[in-house]
């Protein structure tokens, strides 16, 4: 976003991103806790009224995305069997019913998944000079989201095992899949949008609003 404040504290609708991204999870019966990974230096998370919620714990995160949510997993108290949820502190619109979804359609699954939208636009793939190479097929292509849900233990390992082999993962299915998994793929809202560019915020907002949300 490029502003002084991170993109997670900045004003949306009455509150913070983070605490609308925080909220879904908070309100279900069946997730025991949450677990914020935050900057070494962060000293504005604990300033919110929404991170005085019993089910909050901090940790510190790290350079990586990878290395934070290893932070996270670390914090638990969970046994290996436990299922854990992975949010962007940034996806401030994720609908209860997609979280529900998500939840149920993997509950029995021995991999478990990630929420996800089958792309809709033409694909481009570039050259160095920012030309046009291909057009990639989009028939089986999915734009990856969150929450990805995951067994304590299996991403653990699977996580642990990308950093020993050097391989920088971009969200937790990756990190399975290096593994040698194949995470299954639940359709979800495509307004579950990401905190990325300023506009994004005016966005967000709309889509809350819709939802009566504030």
């Amino acid at each position: 976003m490029g502003g002084a404040v991170p993109k997670q504290y900045l004003p949306l609708a009455g509150r913070t991103v983070v605490e609308w991204s925080l909220a879904p999870f908070l309100t279900r019966g069946d997730i025991a806790g949450v677990v914020v990974a935050l900057s070494p230096d962060d000293v504005t998370f604990a300033t919110l009224p929404g991170a005085r919620h019993e089910k909050i714990r901090t940790t510190i995160g790290g350079t990586q995305r990878a290395d934070s949510v290893m932070s996270g997993l670390t914090a638990l108290a969970a046994r290996d069997d436990d299922w854990v949820l992975v949010h962007d502190a940034a996806r401030p619109c994720l609908h209860a019913d997609d979280l529900a979804r998500l939840i149920d359609s993997l509950s029995a699954d021995e991999v478990g998944g990630l929420l996800a939208n089958p792309v809709s636009d033409t694909l481009k793939r570039a050259d160095a000079s920012q030309r046009v190479e291909s057009t990639v097929p989009r028939d089986q292509i999915w734009r990856a989201l969150t929450p990805q849900i995951f067994r304590y233990a299996p991403l653990m390992a699977a996580l642990t095992q990308a950093r020993v082999a050097g391989v920088v993962v971009t969200d937790e299915a990756s990190a399975i899949e290096h593994a040698g998994h194949r995470p299954r793929l639940v359709a979800g809202r495509t307004d579950n949008i990401k905190i990325t560019v300023p506009e994004d915020l005016a966005i967000a907002e709309t889509i809350l609003k819709s939802r009566g949300a504030f």
